[in-house]
């Protein structure tokens, strides 16, 4: 058998190419959108792609299993669990519990493990000629390592009311499934440290089922399926604003792009009549160099791991953009784009000295001038970060104004006294911040240490009951 487990950093997202080594077939499990990635693999280890498989309508990123389709000619196998309103809207063998499918001389179960989505299904493998007992468990978004997928999303992020609650006592009763299994099977899930799609994701790549049965803190709750639920719905991140539309395109027809675009290089003239026309410029260069010298109106998005999440909270799948980023970055970022299916990026800039434009400076400040902030009564002090972190402890004084939803709460925002916002590191912050001057906010200052910062230093913080602590 060959196994591997592709990594996304930028999304925390997991896929699997598996193959039977002695027939060249194989199966691409939750691939994400470029899909020369599984191609490359197959191709360097014999392997043809004949089987495409998904664990659930994904929210998080865009599926490419039409594009490596479209590119193989594999067959793709999808979920017809969870009712009608579930069922992918396009050509596909559907798949029920109990199903078995057979690459090879290897076979996967399919089983129905709803929660975090109704359709939600995983994949028992078994290697036949090694064995006849299971040894791997592909869960997508139902158990990860250490978590378990939360059932909100369909209400916070796709409007759904009421299914947050029945989602997580679907998932109570799916977790007996995965009890119920041997406990030297492997579990590989769809995400790790670092993904919306859970609140607590450990950053090991796999676990097992035994381990995860004693260390995973869903499998505590023995006979207490209410307080199960209270605590699976407690203090779930902030979804991303992409994910209702990435539910939408993960489920109907769409345009494919089965080649990752080349940008194009814009000259001056092109940059400075799409900014005339309002067209959004974003700024991927680290928050340093942004400070130092940006183009009026433009956004510090910085182009590390958390790129696609931040470009999801804040464009829209209509409005074309550009970039500044470097030759070397380009199509790093292009992936992470082309992932969560932001194709309209109209090219890309790699000096914004070379706009012959006036640039703007931020306005940052240390943790000493900081404190002088916080002693006056005429500033306004904002903490960007998310309302579970904000209430974990925040500086005394400091108004809450989630970093995702800043571009909707302006008015929130005084326009005519010192605003002082930080973050937890310093990356949200200056995201804030050019937020702030691109709606014309001339008061803003970046506390750009942050909390890491401020705690580093032994200063106070206040939690959720106003208890002042010193962490």
């Amino acid at each position: 058998m060959f196994f591997q487990h592709i990594y996304d950093k930028s999304l925390a997202q997991g896929s699997y190419l598996i193959g039977c080594q002695k027939t060249g077939e194989s199966i691409v499990i939750d691939a994400k959108r470029d899909v020369d990635t599984y191609i490359d693999i197959a191709q360097q280890n014999g392997l043809r792609i004949t089987h495409i498989a998904e664990t659930h309508i994904h929210a998080d990123f865009l599926a490419g299993s039409r594009e490596l389709a479209a590119l193989t000619g594999a067959t793709m196998y999808l979920s017809d669990e969870g009712g009608a309103d579930w069922t992918y809207e396009f050509d596909h063998v559907g798949l029920k519990n109990g199903d078995v499918i057979t690459v090879g001389n290897l076979t996967l179960t399919v089983l129905h493990t709803p929660g975090h989505t109704p359709e939600s299904i995983s994949f028992l493998l078994v290697d036949t000629p090694a064995t006849q007992k299971p040894v791997m468990l592909f869960t997508g978004d139902f158990v990860f390592v250490g978590d378990i997928g939360r059932p909100d999303l369909l209400e916070k992020a796709a409007g759904l009311i009421g299914t947050q609650e029945k989602g997580a006592h679907q998932m109570y009763q799916s977790l007996q499934t995965f009890r119920d299994l041997p406990g030297y099977v492997q579990l590989w899930p769809g995400h790790g440290a670092g993904s919306a799609c859970g609140k607590a994701l450990g950053a090991v790549a796999s676990s097992t089922v035994g381990y995860e049965t004693i260390r995973n803190w869903a499998f505590q709750y023995d006979d207490d399926e209410p307080g199960f639920v209270q605590y699976l719905l407690a203090d779930q991140p902030e979804p991303p604003r992409y994910f209702a539309m990435m539910k939408k395109l993960n489920k109907v027809n769409r345009p494919l792009l089965t080649s990752v675009p080349t940008q194009q290089k814009l000259g001056a003239d092109v940059v400075q009549t799409a900014l005339n026309t309002g067209i959004k410029l974003i700024d991927t260069r680290n928050k340093t160099d942004f400070a130092q010298g940006f183009v009026p109106g433009s956004l510090n998005i910085q182009g590390n791991s958390a790129f696609a999440t931040w470009m999801g909270w804040f464009m829209t799948y209509d409005e074309p953009f550009m970039l500044v980023a470097t030759d070397a970055q380009i199509d790093d970022l292009t992936r992470k784009l082309m992932r969560i299916g932001l194709d309209n990026m109209l090219g890309y800039i790699d000096d914004v000295t070379s706009l012959g434009i006036d640039l703007q400076t931020s306005d940052i400040i240390d943790l000493d001038t900081f404190k002088t902030y916080l002693n006056r009564d005429d500033v306004q002090v904002v903490d960007l970060r998310g309302a579970a972190e904000y209430n974990a402890g925040h500086v005394e004084g400091a108004e809450n104004v989630f970093i995702g939803t800043l571009d909707k709460n302006l008015d929130k925002i005084s326009r005519d006294r010192p605003v002082v916002i930080y973050c937890q590191g310093g990356d949200r912050a200056t995201i804030g911040y050019s937020m702030l001057a691109r709606n014309g906010f001339t008061n803003a200052k970046n506390f750009s240490g942050s909390m890491n910062e401020w705690v580093a230093n032994g200063n106070p913080v206040v939690t959720e009951d106003m208890e002042v602590t010193t962490i």
